[in-house]
């Protein structure tokens, strides 16, 4: 392109100050809590008496920002920024003061020597901001606690943002995390037509928090092939002894023109055809080496400090109660010129201010940060359309994730560019065939139409990765830029991702508590292939554990769904969907398994989180039972209705009341959980002291925890046991003791105690049974396969 003004000297001269102006914000935050502009020499009562932050990736970090504010005006971009080196939250909070965009969001941080002195007080401070990206940080969608994610979540941004840039600066440390590494697959997913674009800027600094990066020690020759084996174009910007800061701004603006050229270059091309048609470009990716802690002390008790790990944090112990080298911290922090930057009141000059981007072109108020650039809700259809015809319980059997397919197959088609699926290469492993008659598999690399099935370059299902960590960080990206879509994986590697849900939470937390903050769609995520359907691959996939980890995070947050079958599954989907700042875990099976529940007792099961089942139980909700059973998840009902079946039959006085439970956590004492019901409805539906049966499809002592605060402590927990096998799908259950057998055998010694001692005896003859059986034929008994529910003996 023509030269223009963004590529005068002076204009370089004006980014300059930019740089030196945000890289002294970001040393005072860490440092100081009064006299910001230095107009006097520094005190033990300037200084905090415990400074925290992070500097080693500052610098380098604002001299990326400001370029990119510089291609944001030249090349009047749609852009935002990621940051994914972990702790440095200066970045965003001392550029978005400088351009205004941070006084805007919190006024009380005005722009003059008070507003200064406030910001840097509260930063990383009690009460005040976080010293890495947060939900504080205006322009943030990347929480930074946990390294590995960024280029998913930019990903998963910029997908039906055709217009959007992701700026995405990426540490040498994260680089080295296995998630990112996988994320720099996401070239293969992103449409060039339909989506925006990612932009890596991989900021090579040298240090982690004390030893040496991998890629910034590498040759620059295997870097160069590292990117372009991954299908993505290098370009370099390195930083010598021998360059000046003009000399590295001179290269920058270069390297950075040619970045967004090729991206313009390439969204010109490709938007010539239709999405259909799109071929996986090389996009562009910056390598920036500049040295960690840059333009910070070069040496600090005779060790180096300027590129090296010592930069990482603080790097230079000055504090309140260590004053002997104040003039050290006082040198540094004038080196950045401040009475070039700032006027008498403190305010940056007008001239720095004015390279800023203009209005919501500012990286930190840029729509897609704050709740989405169009964001609308999805139209749910009707699931009932969709719900099976169930005349007689159990009568039938059908597959809970194929019916559930073809609600989600309209969904889809209702909502053409706000809802996705995502998956690790098991959409259809986990029966959602439906999906694949209204869409494709989003692939952008070589197809074959001899061997490959369901893909092609425009599509709303990414599952062709084989990474839980990328299509959780597609998810969270896409759902925390305004749009919608599930997460559907097999249950137990659910637990590979378990902490980037933490995170979520945590953001989401974080967010509800700022006033500006816009709220986010539901982050819904589907446990298929559960523990007690592991025939096929056995022990090694069973793990119920996301449960029991989701139940301790916060409880306004959390929703766990446990549907038993087909018609439930689709009342919760519906629910979960249009559900806001939750992450929702479903729980559902892909096996054919017995379909119990009417369109109306689905409802009051999603609508209450559990229901007394009447045809189920022989005493009414206003009589006293012996016995209660409980059950939550598919296989603890199909076993626990059995178990009914037996006990009803040996004693058929036996007052018995059955109540199955899909909102799991609703069962929580009003005290841990403020959906919970109370204890006067616990009470009545559970008794006071009569014992409890409860079949549940995890580990039991997220139900001794439900209890804990009840009246009713008489409990007999059948869940998961850590025991599992590549064997039948019944054994399976009864190896964990949650089968009909071991229930009802329970169930009788818990009411009759002794008296129960034949019935016990015959339910361990039919286990030994059952055991005989497997070994001699593979498969499960007949008494088993066959069995059909009748409704239980009503006379009392």
């Amino acid at each position: 392109m023509k030269s223009t003004i963004f590529d005068d000297v002076k204009y370089l001269e004006k980014m300059d100050k930019w740089f030196r102006a945000a890289n002294y914000i970001s040393v005072g935050q860490i440092y100081l809590r009064n006299n910001p502009l230095l107009r006097k020499p520094l005190t033990q009562d300037d200084v905090k008496l415990y400074p925290i932050g992070h500097w080693g990736t500052i610098p380098g970090q604002n001299f990326i920002y400001v370029h990119l504010n510089r291609v944001i005006n030249k090349y009047d971009l749609e852009m935002f920024y990621i940051e994914g080196p972990g702790h440095g939250g200066q970045v965003m909070i001392s550029n978005s003061y400088l351009d205004g965009s941070y006084t805007e969001i919190y006024p009380q941080i005005t722009e003059d020597e008070a507003g200064l002195q406030k910001m840097f007080k509260r930063f990383s401070f009690p009460g005040g901001t976080a010293s890495h990206a947060a939900p504080e940080t205006p322009g943030s969608i990347h929480e930074g606690g946990e390294l590995g994610y960024s280029l998913s979540h930019a990903t998963g941004a910029i997908l039906d943002n055709p217009n959007l840039i992701a700026a995405t600066v990426i540490g040498d440390g994260e680089a080295e995390t296995g998630p990112l590494a996988a994320g720099w697959f996401s070239n293969s997913f992103i449409n060039p037509v339909n989506d925006g674009a990612v932009l890596p800027i991989v900021h090579l600094n040298g240090g982690k928090i004390s030893n040496p990066t991998i890629l910034s020690r590498k040759p620059r020759a295997e870097v160069e092939l590292y990117f372009k084996g991954m299908g993505w174009d290098p370009i370099f910007v390195e930083w010598d002894e021998t360059k000046s800061y003009m000399d590295m701004h001179k290269e920058m603006a270069e390297r950075t023109d040619e970045a967004i050229e090729k991206i313009l270059s390439i969204w010109k091309e490709a938007r010539q055809k239709s999405a259909d048609e799109a071929k996986r470009p090389n996009w562009p990716v910056l390598i920036v080496r500049t040295p960690k802690g840059w333009t910070g002390p070069k040496m600090w008790n005779n060790e180096a400090v300027e590129g090296s790990f010592r930069a990482h944090q603080v790097p230079i112990p000055v504090s309140a109660f260590k004053m002997e080298k104040i003039a050290d911290l006082e040198a540094w922090l004038r080196s950045y010129k401040p009475e070039e930057l700032f006027d008498e009141s403190g305010r940056v000059f007008e001239e720095i201010r004015e390279i800023a981007p203009k209005g919501l072109k500012r990286m930190a108020v840029h729509p897609v940060t704050n709740g989405g650039i169009n964001a609308k809700v999805l139209n749910m259809g009707n699931w009932e359309k969709f719900a099976l015809d169930i005349k007689k319980p159990g009568e039938f059997k059908a597959q809970d994730m194929v019916e559930l397919g073809k609600y989600m197959a309209e969904v889809m088609t209702l909502n053409k560019d706000n809802f996705r699926v995502f998956g690790p290469d098991e959409t259809k492993s986990n029966r959602l065939f439906a999906l694949f008659e209204v869409t494709k598999r989003q692939w952008l690399e070589e197809a074959s139409t001899k061997y490959d099935e369901w893909v092609a370059p425009a599509g709303r299902i990414i599952d062709s990765q084989l990474s839980e960590h990328q299509a959780e960080g597609f998810l969270e990206g896409y759902v925390l830029t305004g749009r919608h879509g599930f997460f559907a994986s097999y249950e137990s590697f659910l637990r590979v991702v378990d902490s980037m849900l933490t995170q979520h939470m945590k953001w989401l937390k974080k967010s509800l508590e700022l006033p500006w903050r816009k709220d986010y769609p539901s982050l819904n995520v589907i446990a298929t292939s559960t523990a007690f359907q592991q025939d096929h691959n056995g022990y090694t996939h069973q793990d119920p554990g996301l449960l029991g980890h989701l139940a301790d995070k916060r409880p306004e947050l959390i929703r766990e769904y446990l549907p038993a079958d087909t018609n439930t599954l689709l009342a919760v989907m519906e629910k979960s969907l249009v559900d806001r700042n939750v992450i929702n875990l479903i729980v559902a099976s892909k096996q054919p398994r017995e379909q119990f529940y009417t369109v109306e007792e689905a409802k009051e099961l999603v609508e209450k989180g559990y229901k007394v089942i009447d045809w189920a139980s022989n005493v009414g909700i206003n009589e006293e039972p012996d016995v209660v059973f409980v059950a939550s998840g598919v296989e603890p009902n199909l076993e626990t209705l059995a178990a009914i079946s037996i006990m009803n039959k040996e004693y058929p006085h036996l007052k018995i009341r059955y109540v199955n439970v899909v909102d799991l956590l609703k069962l929580r004492s009003q005290k841990v959980d403020p959906r919970g019901i109370s204890d006067e409805e616990f009470d009545k539906v559970f008794t006071k002291d009569k014992p409890v049966v409860f079949a549940f499809h995890g580990f039991e002592g997220l139900i001794r925890d439900i209890f804990f605060d009840r009246n009713n402590h008489n409990l007999v927990v059948h869940g998961y046991r850590e025991n599992g096998d590549i064997t039948t799908s019944f054994d399976i259950r009864q190896l964990s003791h949650m089968d009909r057998f071991h229930i009802a055998k329970d169930a009788a010694n818990a009411i009759f105690e002794n008296d129960a001692k034949p019935f016990m005896a015959k339910m361990d003859q039919k286990l030994a049974d059952h055991t005989a059986y497997i070994q001699e034929y593979g498969y499960d008994m007949p008494e088993v396969v066959d069995w059909k529910w009748e409704n239980i003996n009503k006379e009392k």
